[in-house]
C-alpha cells in the first residue's frame, strides 16, 4: 500500500483545495491530511476562520482523505513520515525549493503539484473583506512568479 501525506490548514475549504486532495489521492492507496492545529497556526501567524475540529470534520468527510492528524509543529515532519510509513510527500507547487519540505527527500518521495489557479483561501478573504490586501493589492497573485514578486 502506498501512503501519500500532506500538511496544511485547509479554511474555508475551496474547489483548490479538493483539486489538491484529489491529486494526492491518485498518487497513493491512502492518503494522510496533516492539518495545522489552532495553536500551530497563531505560531505561522495565520489566524482560521474556522477552528481545528470544524476543520478535522470538513476533511474526513471528502472521500480521498483516509486520515487526518494535527500538524502541531514545523519539526514533527520525519516523525510523521517514519509513524505512518508514508512514501509521498505532496505539497503545493509554491513551496518547492523550501527548506521547509525538502529534506524529506533523505525519508521518502516529494511531490509538488501546481496550486489551482484563480483560488485561494487569502483570495476568498479578500474578497469578502475578512482580510486586508498585502501592500495595497486588490487581488491575490494567483500564480507562482505572481506570488514571488508579491513577497
Amino acid at each position: 500500500m502506498k501512503r501519500v501525506l500532506t500538511y496544511g490548514t485547509y479554511d474555508l475549504l475551496h474547489y483548490g483545495h479538493i483539486r489538491l486532495l484529489q491529486r494526492a489521492k491518485a498518487l497513493g492507496d491512502y492518503l494522510i491530511v496533516a492539518l495545522s492545529t489552532d495553536e500551530f497556526n497563531e505560531i505561522k501567524g495565520k489566524k482560521a476562520y474556522h477552528n481545528y475540529e470544524t476543520r478535522k470534520k470538513m476533511l474526513e468527510a471528502i472521500r480521498y482523505v483516509d486520515l487526518v492528524i494535527p500538524e502541531e509543529k514545523w519539526e514533527q515532519k520525519i516523525a510523521d513520515v517514519q509513524k505512518y510509513d508514508v512514501d509521498i510527500v505532496v505539497m503545493g507547487s509554491d513551496w518547492a525549493g523550501s527548506d521547509r519540505f525538502d529534506y524529506l527527500k533523505d525519508y521518502c518521495e516529494v511531490v509538488y503539484l501546481d496550486r489551482t489557479e484563480g483560488i485561494s483561501t487569502t483570495k476568498i478573504k479578500r474578497e469578502l473583506g475578512l482580510q486586508e490586501p498585502r501592500n495595497g493589492l486588490d487581488q491575490l497573485p494567483t500564480t507562482k512568479q505572481e506570488r514571488q514578486n508579491d513577497n
